[in-house]
């Protein structure tokens, strides 16, 4: 590899977004910010709308500013959150915003999908994604039943990253990881389904080409040659989901891992050669969605420091610093209070302190006060949750698993880090916190020649960073804390049965 390469990572998040440079250089990967920006929905007409324009203008910011630092960008790569997508007329122009999965027209059509046109047994089976309103699919039922404009028109169906690289490139593609999460890819051909398709009213015709993390799209367009004043630069195809960048990120030395996505939400999985569909997949709500090198990630996803965070809102009490409350919740004793973070009381409450107070009261728990008590209580619970999930992968996965890597912003929680070693009874691996971004970068890298393949890619990150390393403690304790768990939870089921 020849010394210093620069690439530049477009990373969107559903809230916020950023430009990064990442530099590889001897067997190292460093990450530099160049621009963050807020990514605002628009409320208008009873829906709400992504502004794909500002996204466009802040990505020609980043490169702008690139060019201005004489930094020598050898390509370009795009990751945004999934499902989402973009209009495209026979002309070749977008034809409206896109809508945004939290908008409410997708409510009721799942179940109108199921009953009019495939049946949900089949569209599990066929697809292996967990069933949510907001999936691509139920989105463009959504809009085909309501005569929406945009899609009456439209040519070609743009995933959000494929559209922004199309209006750097001028080239359509269907990037293969932010298809997965359409619920509209099959991963046994790793295609589109005609018979889905066919029931949202569309053709494998509209949509660009499938394609792979780690291949080009196309170069810039003199158009945005001439605004940013870069030079013919290739925009590649990364894991265009920003989770599968980040799992492509974990810095694995072998296959025998689960990995946890932490953050707002949890998602604990591993990485698969084939889809796990079946029985106990469909009955746990699991879901199978596209890896790199033709991978699967085979994951759930559970409520994480949502809790937290929603808490930290109402306390008025409570220290500004997490290190500070955190270390007044290790003061109070383990267990007392227990909750499952994955019950649809926690979903979206007024006040989430009084929704854990209330589920506590009705398990006949002691009801924790304060701060500290509830934040303690969190943190317990999550990691018993997350040793019941690692319990289900291990059942299902067709390889040991010896390890658990924690990438992402919650991957600096020491306390969960370590409670989830306890709880799970295996070593855990923190870091990297900018997943994404590195798995963007290296994505990039590979298209270059600079890295051969997935090991080779995360042997460069764990090259790069000091991982931390939590070792489980208290088996016994953690062992009686998960058989309350599991009776406390079959309490809770059976009181709303």
């Amino acid at each position: 590899m020849e010394s210093k390469k620069y690439f530049f990572a477009v990373d969107l998040g559903a809230t916020s977004g950023r430009t990064i440079i990442g530099t590889l250089d001897s067997d190292r990967i460093e990450l530099e910010e160049l621009t963050r920006f807020d990514n605002n929905l628009i409320e208008t007409g009873g829906h709400f709308y992504w502004d794909i324009y500002a996204l466009y203008n802040e990505i020609i910011k980043g490169l702008k500013t690139a060019a201005q630092r004489n930094i020598p960008i050898c390509s370009i790569g795009i990751d945004t959150w999934g499902v989402d997508f973009v209009c495209v007329g026979k002309d070749g122009a977008l034809l409206r915003n896109p809508l945004a999965y939290r908008d409410p027209h997708t409510f009721g059509m799942m179940e109108d999908f199921f009953e009019k046109k495939v049946d949900k047994k089949s569209v599990y089976n066929i697809t292996g994604i967990q069933f949510m309103n907001f999936n691509s699919l139920f989105q463009l039922y959504a809009m085909r039943r309501n005569g929406d404009s945009a899609l009456e028109n439209a040519e070609k169906i743009l995933f959000v990253p494929d559209a922004l690289s199309y209006m750097l490139t001028g080239k359509m593609v269907c990037e293969y990881t932010i298809a997965s999460t359409s619920q509209m890819l099959d991963p046994k051909t790793k295609q589109l389904d005609e018979k889905l398709l066919a029931g949202v009213g569309l053709t494998r015709n509209n949509f660009g080409p499938m394609t792979n993390p780690a291949v080009e799209i196309g170069r810039l367009t003199e158009e945005v040659q001439k605004m940013t004043g870069l030079g013919d630069v290739p925009v590649i195809a990364v894991a265009g989901h920003d989770t599968g960048s980040a799992v492509a990120a974990v810095p694995a030395r072998n296959e025998n891992f689960a990995y946890l996505s932490s953050g707002t939400w949890s998602l604990m999985g591993i990485e698969t050669k084939d889809a796990i569909i079946n029985e106990l997949s469909y009955e746990r709500n699991f879901t199978n969605e596209g890896g790199i090198e033709g991978t699967t990630r085979f994951l759930k996803n559970i409520c994480g420091m949502w809790l937290y965070e929603r808490c930290r809102k109402e306390w008025t009490d409570a220290p500004r610093s997490h290190a500070e409350l955190q270390a007044e919740a290790m003061k109070q004793p383990a267990f007392r209070s227990i909750i499952n973070p994955d019950d649809t009381a926690f979903a979206n409450p007024s006040s989430m302190v009084e929704a854990i107070q209330t589920y506590c009261k009705e398990t006949n728990q002691h009801v924790p006060e304060g701060y500290a008590e509830i934040c303690r209580c969190i943190f317990d619970s999550l990691a018993l949750r997350y040793r019941q999930v690692f319990g289900y992968l291990r059942e299902m996965a067709s390889f040991p698993l010896e390890v658990l890597h924690i990438i992402g912003g919650g991957s600096l929680n020491n306390y969960l880090n370590q409670f989830t070693a306890n709880a799970l009874g295996v070593e855990v691996l923190a870091g990297p916190q900018e997943g994404t971004a590195i798995g963007n970068i290296m994505l990039q890298a590979k298209a270059a020649g600079d890295v051969s393949d997935i090991w080779d890619m995360r042997r460069i990150i764990a090259n790069s960073l000091e991982l931390k390393r939590f070792e489980p403690a208290d088996k016994e304790v953690w062992d009686k804390a998960y058989d309350r768990f599991l009776e406390i939870v079959a309490a809770a089921d059976a009181r709303k049965a």
